[in-house]
């Protein structure tokens, strides 16, 4: 018989012992709702009050913590110091390569944007290397803010609308983008001099709004995000976990087949879920023209939005049909997984008035357990910029999660 070993089955040595704590005192603080003393760390982790000091002052000399004026004490005694996350500790730099913009984010510790911009520029016929040269640039503009701020960045997170496979060294091949027109390309494991980690665009606006919505440090949340551009992807979050399947490739969600003789996609097949409700075919299904200024590219959401505002029947026939497309490739996903919610992000997000009607309905008749279990249907907490956010915020959640690493590469 052969037994499979895993972590569990290893002994803890000394240092991987103090990662563990340093992440467990970290984690604790970064979760409290009120700045936190040495003591009521100590009480809550269960860590002796001088190995929680010695950690917790290894933490501030590394720009993790801060200490803040004393916190309050109901009893007798000296008032406590009290200790919350540096508002001058590593951020975070986010950014995004999409179909018709690219964009970038910094987030500090605390995950709050401290700066973001966005180039309203059509990728579709650009070279794979000119569009990572561009992004580049973009960033590098983002590090002078935040070196301007103090504020070091510990990496950066590219997210790219395609299928990636990372590499164990940082980087990643992007072996497909369709609405980019990429296939098989490599990218760096470094920006610069940034560690570099690429990623579906999907999957890091999931794990933004994971993060945005994760006031309960014990919650496990199940949803489906669902992120609308001109393509359409997802991310899955399990148990409060991001699904990215055998391959990494897990929530292909746009080339999920609606009409098997529908028309063609870019991917190659018939009748996908792009082909119904991405923000081309609202357009087209609208009768908006995508030769159109006014329709193609960055204008076009605020064309739909504009149009639908103003009761213009045709968007709102092509809002509500693409509503029921999206319905029904969500209700089979629902019935697969049995999340609790799906999370409408991207363009969908500001759309969501018209969307979540008609998605209802089809989650209300094609769901198995509709009868006894509702599926909450809202849009992203973090809207359209739902992705480069989460871009940034990725980089940070790896800081908070191994507190080590970073103090390893302080002097």
């Amino acid at each position: 018989m052969t037994v499979r070993t895993t972590a569990m089955d290893s002994p803890v040595r000394q240092h991987s012992l103090r990662e563990h704590n340093l992440a467990l005192v970290l984690r604790r603080v970064a979760t409290s709702a009120r700045p936190l003393s040495r003591a009521d760390v100590a009480a809550a982790t269960g860590l002796t009050r001088a190995t929680v000091s010695t950690l917790v002052d290894d933490l501030v000399a590394g720009g993790l913590l801060c200490e803040l004026d004393p916190v309050p004490r109901a009893g007798v005694g000296r008032p406590a110091t009290g200790l919350a996350l540096s508002p001058r500790g590593p951020c975070g730099l986010g950014l995004e390569i999409n179909v018709d913009y690219l964009a970038a984010c910094v987030t500090d510790l605390s995950g709050t944007v401290r700066h973001q911009i966005i180039r309203h520029v059509d990728q579709r016929d650009r070279p794979a290397p000119d569009a990572l040269a561009a992004v580049a640039e973009l960033a590098a503009d983002a590090a002078q803010v935040a070196v301007a701020e103090h504020l070091p960045i510990a990496g950066a997170a590219l997210a790219v609308p395609g299928l990636v496979r990372q590499h164990g060294d940082g980087g990643g091949t992007v072996h497909v983008a369709p609405n980019l027109g990429w296939r098989d390309v490599d990218v760096p494991a470094k920006l610069g001099e940034l560690p570099l980690r690429v990623e579906n665009e999907a999957n890091l606006a999931a794990l933004g709004e994971l993060q945005a919505g994760e006031p309960d440090p014990e919650a496990s949340p199940s949803f489906i995000y669902v992120s609308g551009e001109i393509g359409i992807g997802s991310g899955i979050v399990l148990d409060g976990q991001l699904y990215r399947g055998a391959h990494g490739w897990g929530g292909e969600f746009g080339h999920l087949t609606i009409d098997a003789n529908g028309p063609r996609c870019h991917c190659g097949a018939r009748g996908c879920l792009e082909q119904y409700a991405g923000q081309d075919a609202i357009l087209r299904a609208a009768g908006v023209p995508l030769t159109d200024p006014a329709g193609a590219g960055p204008a076009g959401l605020d064309r739909i939005q504009r149009l639908a505002q103003s009761g213009d029947p045709a968007m709102l026939g092509a809002l509500r049909a693409a509503g029921t497309a999206l319905g029904i490739a969500l209700a089979a996903a629902v019935n697969l997984l049995d999340v609790d919610a799906v999370v409408l992000g991207g363009s969908f997000a500001p759309l969501a008035p018209w969307l979540v009607t008609p998605v209802e309905e089809e989650l209300a008749t094609r769901v198995i357990t509709a009868g006894w279990s509702r599926v909450a249907v809202r849009p992203s907490a973090l809207g359209p910029e739902a992705t480069v956010v989460g871009a940034a915020r990725s980089v940070i959640r790896d800081v908070l999660a191994h507190p080590a690493a970073w103090l390893a590469t302080q002097p």
